[in-house]
């Protein structure tokens, strides 16, 4: 059975709304929110799942781990600053689809170069603008991310066609991801200033900001395919290893979980974001899990267990490790504990080996846009591997 929810009366052509022409955000379960084109015209599929971040679009745009997903900005006003050429998390938009509520009909910064909806447009992106977005974000709140489509222009056709479509699509659960949005050849981002110590930073989906903040702390930066191995790894003689964020379903990824023991083994330090927390806690020993709706924000509070220290967080993930805050438990590289959960709902946000020599966090230490709490995680890692 489905049901539709009309626009929220925008009027007949929004800036960039090609025209008027009519579109359609169909979900799995039959829903309907029926709005207007922004960005290209056509279809796109992909998980339904929303951003609470009132600002940052073109950073959420441009993260590699909202590969294959539509988003849905749930901030009512979107696209009031343009588009710039300073602020990509990425060499392009990886999102499979936008949804939002009340587009801009101008774009007002200094930096800007062009408008969100230009460069969806010229990006391919398909997008909707004039829905009730906050009864789209209730409902994915209640019924949890779910397959989705965008449809516009000839893509557009009776409601149970577009429903089929939607549901043919793979599912996000056992979706593995990371391989389509890795480097395919190494590159180096060199130190600003005096070089301390080498990292290896596994591109599992890795944002722009990532290798800026290890080069503003003197470290020289390799980033790497995940295809990579450990003994291409060892031959750049790293300091330490980093995993970082990406899309997809972690239990899927056994080669990155497999170099991830490897690194452990060799006793090397290693720091992991995000996915690549995921990939840690796989190495040791956890189970990943598929969440309702998922954390994506830059306002999530993370409780460190050891100190009791809150950060302030930017998050993009829809899967979790299991445990409790402050659990300990044994693995073949000694004891491991979740050293972090979410104050919200006490999702695992951290785990580390109680050694010290490997940590990581479900959240955006990098953190473009958010907040800058949890920046100090990699001054905490260039110590570990000056101290190795």
């Amino acid at each position: 059975m489905t049901r539709e929810t009309g626009g929220v009366g925008l009027g007949t052509d929004p800036a960039g709304n090609k025209g008027g022409a009519e579109a359609a955000l169909v979900l799995e379960d039959g829903r309907v929110f029926r709005g207007l084109a922004y960005g290209a015209v056509g279809q796109t599929l992909g998980e339904a799942v929303f951003c609470t971040a009132m600002t940052g679009y073109q950073e959420t745009l441009t993260d590699p781990s909202y590969h294959r997903q539509i988003v849905v900005a749930a901030a009512p006003q979107i696209g009031n600053t343009g588009w710039n050429d300073e602020d990509d998390e990425s060499a392009k938009i990886w999102v499979a689809g936008y949804a939002v509520r009340d587009p801009a009909r101008r774009a007002s910064n200094w930096r800007a170069t062009t408008t969100l909806p230009e460069e969806l447009e010229r990006q391919s992106v398909v997008g909707i603008a004039g829905i009730d977005t906050r009864a789209l974000v209730r409902h994915l709140r209640t019924r949890g991310s779910m397959k989705a489509g965008i449809f516009s222009g000839a893509a557009l056709a009776a409601t149970d066609e577009l429903v089929a479509r939607v549901n043919g699509q793979p599912s996000m659960l056992g979706a593995d991801l990371a391989g389509e949005v890795s480097t395919d050849a190494l590159y180096t981002i060199e130190p600003d200033g005096e070089h301390r110590c080498t990292v290896v930073a596994v591109d599992l989906g890795i944002k722009t900001n990532t290798p800026r903040m290890f080069a503003q702390r003197g470290m020289r930066v390799h980033v790497v395919s995940s295809a990579t191995t450990l003994e291409q790894i060892l031959e750049l003689k790293p300091d330490g290893v980093f995993l970082s964020n990406g899309p997809g379903d972690p239990a899927t990824a056994d080669s990155a979980v497999e170099l991830t023991r490897g690194v452990l083994g060799e006793g090397l330090p290693l720091f992991g974001i995000c996915f690549g927390n995921q990939i840690l806690g796989r190495a040791l020993g956890r189970n990943t899990y598929k969440m309702k709706f998922g954390h994506r924000g830059i306002n999530i509070p993370v409780v460190e267990h050891e100190t009791g220290r809150i950060s302030i967080t930017a998050q993009n993930h829809g899967f979790a490790l299991e445990g409790e805050r402050g659990e300990r438990f044994d693995t073949p590289f000694g004891t491991a504990e979740v050293s972090h959960v979410c104050a919200n709902d006490g999702t695992v946000e951290g785990v580390r080996l109680v050694d010290g020599r490997a940590f990581s966090v479900q959240y955006h230490p990098e953190a473009a846009a958010g907040p800058h709490d949890a920046a100090y995680l990699f001054d905490r890692f260039a110590g570990l591997m000056e101290g190795a």
